[in-house]
Parts: C-alpha cells; sequence; structure tokens
C-alpha cells in the first residue's frame, strides 16, 4: 500500500508527462538540446517523487536522503532551463552570463548556511533567484521581438501560479478532493503542456537581441 497514495499517484502522472513530452522534442531537431534536456531532469524528478511518496516517506532513515536527492533532480532541471534560455535569447556563446546568473542563487544559498539556514527548503527557495533571472531574460526578449518570449511568459506564469497552489490550506484543496502536494503536482502540467507547445509551435534558430538602432 502507498504511503501517501495521492501525491505519489499525481506525482506519477506528471512525470509520465513530461517523459511524453521529452521523447516529442527529440522529433523538433530546431529546438535546442537543454530544453530537451530541462523536460528530463524535470520529468525524472517527479517519477522519483512518485516513489519516495508512495514507498520512501514511510521510512525515517531514507526519507530525508530520498527528497535531498530530488532537489538535486530539481534543481540541474533548473539550471538546464536557464541555460536554454541564455543561449535562445542571447545566443549561442553566452557561458558568461550563465554563470553569472547561476551563481545569485548559489550567493543566496551560502548566505544562508553562513546564517544557519542550511537545508533543502533553502534550496529550492534560491532556485526562486534563478527563476526569476530566467524570467528577466524573457522580459528582454520581448521587448525585442523574440517569437517564443510571449508564450514563454506565459508557460512560466502558469508555473508560477502552480507553485503557489502548494501554500493554499488543505480545508480550500480539499474542494477539489486532493492535498496541497497533490494538486500543486496536477497543476504543474499545463504549464509544462505549454511550454511544450511554445518549443514546438515556434522553433526559431537561437539569435543575439540587441536594441534596435533608429535611423538617424
Amino acid at each position: 500500500m502507498l504511503t501517501e497514495p495521492a501525491s505519489s499517484l499525481t506525482d506519477l502522472a506528471l512525470g509520465l508527462v513530461i517523459v511524453t513530452l521529452a521523447l516529442g522534442l527529440r522529433r523538433a531537431p530546431a529546438v535546442h538540446r537543454h530544453w530537451r534536456t530541462t523536460f528530463w531532469w524535470v520529468g525524472a524528478a517527479a517519477l522519483a517523487g512518485a516513489v519516495h511518496h508512495g514507498l520512501v516517506t514511510r521510512s525515517e532513515r531514507w526519507a530525508e536522503l530520498s527528497w535531498a536527492l530530488i532537489s538535486c533532480m530539481v534543481v540541474i532541471g533548473i539550471s538546464y532551463l536557464l541555460a536554454a534560455t541564455v543561449e535562445e535569447v542571447l545566443g549561442p556563446g553566452r557561458g558568461r552570463v550563465f554563470w553569472v546568473l547561476r551563481s545569485l542563487s548559489l550567493v543566496a544559498y551560502a548566505g544562508l548556511a553562513i546564517t544557519g539556514h542550511a537545508g533543502i527548503g533553502a534550496i529550492l527557495a534560491c532556485e526562486g533567484v534563478t527563476m526569476v533571472a530566467v524570467i528577466a531574460l524573457w522580459v528582454h526578449g520581448a521587448r525585442f521581438g523574440h517569437p517564443r518570449a510571449l508564450p514563454m511568459l506565459a508557460a512560466l506564469a502558469a508555473s508560477s501560479a502552480a507553485g503557489a497552489t502548494r501554500a493554499l490550506p488543505a480545508d480550500v484543496t480539499a474542494h477539489v478532493g486532493l492535498d496541497p502536494t497533490s494538486l500543486y503536482h496536477v497543476a504543474q502540467i499545463p504549464g509544462m503542456l505549454m511550454l511544450y507547445g511554445t518549443l514546438v509551435g515556434a522553433a526559431v534558430v537561437p539569435r543575439v537581441l540587441r536594441p534596435r538602432r533608429s535611423a538617424v
């Protein structure tokens, strides 16, 4: 019997959807490989979460280690999301920009660690800094006419809204028959579908976006 059946099954459904989308991206050669890697890591994290909620949480010895590993998978997935965004919006060969932006969350986590607040929750919270960088880059892309910018921002907004469901009280989410964690899993699916649709529906070659110079 599953320890947390709702959370386990919804994470399983989320993982299967994302892995299916990752397979679909293999048929879109114009999509940069970092996007496919993002889907693979996030999908794998969701499938691992299904095992964690269903089986591992019954063990006090292994539950914390299991969640730490899943958190690391999420961190890797977000790293590839940032790398894909840098490649897409700013163009190839911008590794320095990636590392500068990626270091923001690492510095934030280091600050928490120094003040005695290190932990898995702190790691995931600091990943929000990376997501802000991703959104800022796509806002920059929208300013200069990147064809994927607006639908990408919509997909990111949907994912952010999904994250907010996790903070809802249990008596509120009970109206749909799910606990906050399970509803969070389900709510992530539309955002991932929107992200996939954006990638395959507007397959463009990454390019450097610079401000347009007005004619003199």
